[in-house]
């Protein structure tokens, strides 16, 4: 490495990483656009407009925060873009339109760019801003907000498949023939986007698999029914969370053995949450809960340095 004309040199490891942080959010952007868009078949242009609206503000606010702080400006590495899609993926498509901007500024201020910005958040922020609406706005976030449509009919509201579970079969939950966030019905386009990143290696498959897995087995054992545990996976925030929440860089665990008790303690907390709370869903609360366990995992489950010998007492 040139430096000022001489060779700086540095120990090992030498690590050179084949993309910039702009290149693995292009990447995240173009596994979430078939989800954004099933939505958006699925819902109308009322979902498009959210996801519109939500995008955009996520974009100005890191903007004017920059440009208040008089830092340097952080939009061009489009993890603002990737923010504001996440956040609407989680809200119904007939939300207020001032929510996305609300919850825009609450996931790009108060959760990343007050902590320092992209990387220093130690929760993630658009399933942060998501839980504060819920809390906030129970009404627009909940019960009556979540629709279902028809192409060529109206928008008719109905119970969420966690709320009434025996309105729908696995095959309308796979096809995601039934109401739920913008983003969180098109199963199909999330499996292919989750896969797609975990081949092209932005993401590690064991956080998704050990997080579906875990919930999986947890219901099936509790239920003794294989379609209930089926039914687990398939419904609510399940694959989303696995797939695009849980797999966020900043707050994720970075070696192998953390990813794998993060993915079983998402899957954990979803199951405990749905089965003995009063809130039917509960991906978000268990990814935020494990976000604020990362510190500890990736200090206590690091692997051990070859060669390093055990000290003695």
């Amino acid at each position: 490495m040139e430096y000022s004309g001489l060779k700086r040199v540095a120990s090992s490891p030498h690590i050179r990483a084949g993309r910039s942080v702009q290149g693995v959010m292009l990447e995240v952007i173009v596994a979430l656009v078939p989800a954004g868009a099933f939505g958006v078949y699925f819902f109308g242009w009322r979902a498009l407009l959210v996801i519109a609206v939500s995008v955009f503000s996520a974009v100005f606010w890191e903007w004017l925060y920059a440009h208040m702080a008089k830092k340097p400006c952080t939009v061009g590495d489009l993890s603002a873009v990737v923010t504001g899609l996440l956040l609407a993926y989680n809200l119904p498509a007939s939300v207020p339109l001032w929510m996305p901007v609300v919850g825009a500024l609450l996931a790009i201020v108060l959760v990343k760019m007050i902590f320092g910005g992209l990387g220093a958040n130690f929760v993630n922020p658009a399933l942060t801003a998501r839980a504060i609406l819920m809390t906030s706005w129970v009404d627009f976030m909940s019960g009556g907000a979540y629709q279902t449509a028809v192409r060529g009919l109206d928008a008719v509201s109905a119970a969420t498949p966690l709320a009434a579970p025996e309105s729908y079969s696995l095959w309308q939950l796979f096809a995601g023939q039934c109401p739920g966030c913008i983003g969180e019905v098109g199963r199909v386009a999330l499996l292919v986007g989750g896969v797609y990143l975990m081949v092209r290696k932005v993401i590690s498959w064991r956080i998704p698999v050990f997080m579906l897995g875990t919930l999986f087995v947890c219901t099936w054992l509790a239920e003794g029914s294989v379609y209930a545990a089926a039914f687990a996976i398939l419904s609510g925030g399940a694959f989303l969370g696995a797939f695009f929440m849980a797999t966020d860089y900043a707050t994720s665990p970075v070696t192998p053995v953390g990813k794998i008790v993060m993915g079983v303690g998402c899957g954990l907390l979803v199951f405990v949450i749905r089965r003995f709370s009063s809130m039917p869903e509960g991906v978000s609360y268990a990814i935020l809960i494990m976000n604020l366990t990362v510190p500890l995992l990736d200090r206590y489950l690091k692997p051990r340095v070859y060669g390093e010998v055990r000290k003695r007492a």
